[in-house]
C-alpha cells in the first residue's frame, strides 16, 4: 500500500466550542442543604469541512436540581475536535465519526465541565465514561424503528361509490 492510500485519523484541533453556566438561584441557592439531584443529557454531531476534514462536537447538558422545580445549576457545554480523515473504508467511516472522535473529544468535555462547575462555587461533576459505541447503536436502532417499511408496498385502490 503507498503512502497515498494508507488510512490516515489524525487529531487537527481540539476546541471548547461552546459554554454556558446559568444558577438562577444565586446567592440564595448556596444556602440550600439539601442535595440536588443531577440529570446529563449527551449527543455528538458530526460536519463534513472538507473532503478529508471533518468537525465533530460532543455536546452535554448537566442540569441540577433540588425538588421537581428549583434549579440549582445548568450547564450546557459543546466541546469540538476537527479530524483529518482519509483512505477509511466508507463502511467505516459512520463508526470514526460516532464512535472513535466522541471517544478522544469526551475527556475534554469531562475536565471543562468539572473546572466551570467548581469555579462557580459548587463541588464538581464528573462525568462518568461514555461508551459511544452503545450509544451509536442505540440511535441507529431508534432510526430503523422510526423509518417507514422500505420493502415493496402494495397499494389497494378504494371503491368509488
Amino acid at each position: 500500500m503507498s503512502d497515498a492510500t494508507q488510512p490516515v485519523f489524525q487529531i487537527q484541533r481540539m476546541y471548547l466550542k461552546d459554554l454556558s453556566l446559568e444558577i438562577p438561584g444565586a446567592p440564595r441557592i448556596f444556602l440550600e442543604q439539601q442535595a440536588p439531584a443531577v440529570e446529563i443529557a449527551i449527543d455528538s454531531a458530526h460536519e463534513a469541512l472538507t473532503e478529508s476534514i471533518h468537525e465533530v462536537t460532543v455536546m452535554a447538558t448537566v442540569t441540577t436540581k433540588i425538588g421537581a422545580e428549583k434549579v440549582v445549576f445548568l450547564v450546557e457545554a459543546k466541546q469540538a475536535g476537527i479530524f483529518e480523515i482519509r483512505n477509511i473504508p466508507a463502511e467505516q467511516m459512520p463508526i470514526v465519526i460516532n464512535v472513535v472522535c466522541p471517544n478522544v473529544i469526551y475527556p475534554y468535555l469531562r475536565a471543562n465541565i468539572a473546572d466551570v462547575v467548581s469555579r462557580a462555587g459548587f463541588p464538581p461533576i464528573h462525568l462518568a465514561e461514555i461508551n459511544f459505541e452503545a450509544l451509536y447503536q442505540q440511535k441507529m436502532q431508534q432510526q430503523a424503528a422510526a423509518a417507514p417499511a422500505s420493502g415493496p408496498q402494495i397499494i389497494v385502490p378504494g371503491r368509488a361509490n
